[in-house]
């Protein structure tokens, strides 16, 4: 909990090497950890609040002490800890081995003023019960509405294991036997077309068709955002901010290995790391291009050349609360005033990309208007040359989404993390002799 809170990396990154460095660890003591730790991590507002309550600062065994001792049974995002007695708690913390040291005089005082409390108090503000934080508090409430406890209390529950299965390499039957014969609770994923699901926490080295390139983890929601593009085989497609890769691997699956897929991003070192994945995939139709920034001059020399350019833009991440708890409290990358212009500058550069008649698709794992349709009326205000091609035309087969025209997932709603994504199309050239559409 210490790394978590003084080192700018994602807490899962963390995790991982912390447990790298401590491969005595067993599967099962390793994932009592992580859900010990998620389970701090999702309750830090309220858990705070209680600790303010009693004149306690927020330190981590602060913290773990709280949630040891607090009523657990109506919490959002609850774990099988809490309501422990002060004697039950001085028997976890008796400094034998790897126990933590025994408890304080202070800390014995503090147990038992919250023993039997529940962890949500009547007292409250509704953004600490539902544990959303100050930035992001107004524009959650203005998306939601009426709906805005249930849907953040969605973002509180522990998430599925979502996979996506390599046609090139198997199909989701055969993978599906594959799971449910190592014991796993695996079905079919209710939207995604190669999604499978597995409703229980799995250690991922126990699970070898990860390492054969026959499946990846990817939310049903982020495999999606590749339905909407809908590549097809022998097409020229950008997947212009790649990162790790994920959304390029399903798009140059689509295609059948066929065509040409450009991997794009500003830090190379990201790319190399999706260099490696692609080849487990077995995908020979990937192309990595590290970008100097979105107007690098390799996006003027192709201007006009590609059918599918998709444009997953980097936001505010609150689509992936659930799965990343920490990202509340601790963003690690630029806030809203740096990222709406950036999204924007990022989605004018990419478009120049599409050639006349072919697809531009803007995502988000937001779930902020102002990084999602707002950003796509400004884009279209500013290019007549693209329309909106409606979720009913580009790809009938996704339906429930929140919005009519646009793919708009939540955890609430379609139980995937909170996605956007928005597809439109560059208009066919204009006869000869009349005078192209300014942009």
């Amino acid at each position: 909990m210490h790394d978590v809170d003084s080192i700018a990396r994602p807490a899962d990154a963390l995790v991982s090497a912390w447990f790298r460095g401590r491969r005595y660890i067993d599967d099962r003591d390793r994932g009592d950890i992580s859900d010990l730790l998620y389970a701090l991590l999702r309750h830090h507002a309220r858990i705070g609040w209680w600790l303010a309550r009693h004149g306690r600062d927020g330190e981590p065994r602060n913290r773990l002490l709280a949630w040891l001792a607090l009523d657990q049974e109506k919490s959002f995002g609850g774990g099988t800890w809490g309501g422990m007695t002060r004697d039950q708690v001085s028997g976890l913390f008796n400094g034998r081995e790897a126990a933590p040291s025994v408890l304080s005089d202070h800390e014995r005082a503090l147990l038992v003023k919250l023993q039997g409390c529940p962890i949500n108090h009547p007292a409250m503000p509704e953004e600490v019960r539902v544990e959303c934080p100050p930035w992001a508090l107004d524009q959650l409430r203005r998306r939601f509405h009426d709906s805005f406890e249930h849907e953040m209390a969605a973002l509180l529950t522990v998430p599925p294991l979502d996979l996506r299965v390599n046609p090139l390499k198997s199909t989701r039957e055969a993978t599906l036997e594959a799971l449910q014969a190592l014991g796993l609770p695996a079905m079919p994923s209710p939207m995604a077309p190669y999604g499978i699901r597995v409703n229980r926490r799995v250690s991922l080295a126990r699970l070898p068709m990860l390492k054969s390139g026959e499946v990846e983890i990817q939310d049903e929601g982020s495999q999606l955002v590749a339905v909407l593009v809908d590549a097809r085989p022998g097409e020229r497609v950008v997947d212009f901010c790649a990162g790790a890769g994920g959304k390029t691997l399903a798009i140059a699956a689509q295609m059948a290995n066929k065509g040409h897929v450009i991997a794009c991003d500003v830090l190379d070192r990201r790319l190399k790391r999706a260099a490696e994945r692609f080849r487990r995939a077995g995908l020979h139709n990937i192309e990595t291009r590290a970008l100097a920034s979105e107007t690098d001059r390799w996006v003027k020399r192709h201007k006009g050349s590609y059918d599918r350019v998709l444009v997953d833009a980097p936001c505010s991440g609150t689509g992936t609360w659930r799965r990343n708890p920490d990202a509340r409290w601790r963003p690690l990358g630029p806030g809203l005033d740096t990222l709406l212009p950036l999204q924007a500058s990022i989605l004018a550069s990419a478009a120049r990309l599409v050639k006349p008649g072919g697809r531009l698709v803007y995502a988000t794992c937001s779930m902020l208007a102002e990084e999602n349709e707002e950003q796509v009326a400004a884009f279209l205000a500013a290019h007549p040359a693209f329309r909106v091609v409606t979720l009913r035309e580009a790809a009938p087969q996704l339906t429930g989404s929140a919005h009519p025209d646009y793919l708009s997932l939540t955890p609430a709603r379609h139980d995937t993390d909170g996605f956007f994504a928005a597809a439109m199309q560059r208009e066919a050239a204009p006869p000869p002799g009349e005078a192209p559409a300014p942009e």
